[in-house]
């Protein structure tokens, strides 16, 4: 899709709308499948409090070697 440069807002008014070639339901399950690529899997239950950040980053790898 390409950019488009307007002068005023009468002229932004007056353009057409660009139309995507490919159909919504085609790009909404493409998006679907990018979402779940970088989404965890699973959450941990509960809230948790940590000191520091090395004692979270410690957390998280552990809840991620556990959930892979």
């Amino acid at each position: 899709m390409t950019v488009q440069k307007f002068r005023s807002i009468e002229e932004m008014n007056k353009a057409t709308v660009p139309e995507s070639q490919e159909p919504d339901f085609e790009r909404f399950l493409r998006h679907c499948a990018r979402y779940w690529e970088i989404a965890p899997k699973r959450y941990p239950r509960g809230v948790f409090k940590f000191r520091n950040i090395e004692e979270m980053q410690k957390a998280r790898e552990k809840h991620e070697v556990i959930h892979r």
